[in-house]
């Protein structure tokens, strides 16, 4: 089933929803679409666009932003699918602190990692091993990581996703 991306009135990433909802939204003037995917919707009378975007017509307040699981499909989206010790291709997720040595499962302390620099560090500290983190590593802020989580993001959502392009690619 095809699924489509909802804004807040103010263009915000709110949820990724059916198409059928998406378009229920928009024959009730609750939002208007912004872009659709090519195909359409068919009853006996009339031919519906298929939404990809639609944006509510009303403000909703968002109560709490939701933490991102963490999870190794996000650890990558955030890290842009790139090793965070050298740069190329990251295939495996890194505790910077080894778990032994008392490092957490937290967002503060796992980075994608190659698995060539994965296997020079094994379960060391980065000083014993003479690697560097070419960035820090942290919990993504932003409502727009959850739905780059959940999978594949459609071209047409980018530019309302405040993300990179290089980090939506697998």
């Amino acid at each position: 089933m095809s699924r489509a991306l909802i804004l807040n009135a103010t263009y915000e990433a709110l949820c990724v929803v059916s198409t059928r909802r998406a378009l229920l939204l928009v024959l009730d003037e609750k939002a208007e679409l912004l872009h659709s995917t090519g195909n359409a919707f068919h009853s006996e009378r009339a031919s519906f666009d298929e939404p990809s975007v639609v944006r509510l017509t009303y403000f909703v307040k968002v109560p709490y932003q939701a933490r991102v699981a963490l999870n190794r499909r996000a650890v990558f989206a955030r890290d842009g699918h790139r090793c965070q010790y050298c740069g190329s291709t990251a295939e495996n997720i890194d505790h910077v602190i080894p778990k032994s040595k008392g490092g957490t499962h937290t967002w503060e302390n796992v980075v994608a990692a190659c698995r060539p620099c994965n296997t020079r560090k094994e379960d060391r500290y980065l000083h014993e091993t003479g690697l560097t983190l070419r960035r820090m590593p942290a919990a993504p802020r932003e409502r727009a990581w959850a739905l780059v989580a959940t999978g594949s993001v459609r071209a047409d959502w980018v530019p309302y996703l405040n993300v990179r392009r290089s980090e939506l690619s697998a």
